[in-house]
């Protein structure tokens, strides 16, 4: 099952859920404070094989020490 990524625009909390396609954009209550003002984040990925990026962000990310995209300095 993929892993979705939710921002809750009441509180900022960013929280993640593993859970079928078809529920995707079922409402789901923030993990925080429970609110209901949630929206789904657009969600990045990076496959590699042999060494090679062969999918996703093609730039240094692999090595890239931020927790998140959004800290990237790439």
């Amino acid at each position: 099952m993929p892993i979705y990524e939710y921002l809750c625009l009441d509180c900022g909390k960013e929280f993640e859920v593993v859970r079928p396609m078809k529920e995707a954009d079922l409402p789901i209550p923030c993990q925080q404070c429970q609110g209901e003002h949630i929206t789904r984040k657009l969600s990045v990925f990076n496959a590699c094989s042999g060494g090679r990026v062969v999918a996703g962000a093609s730039s240094g990310c692999a090595g890239c020490s931020a927790s998140s995209c959004a800290g990237c300095k790439h």
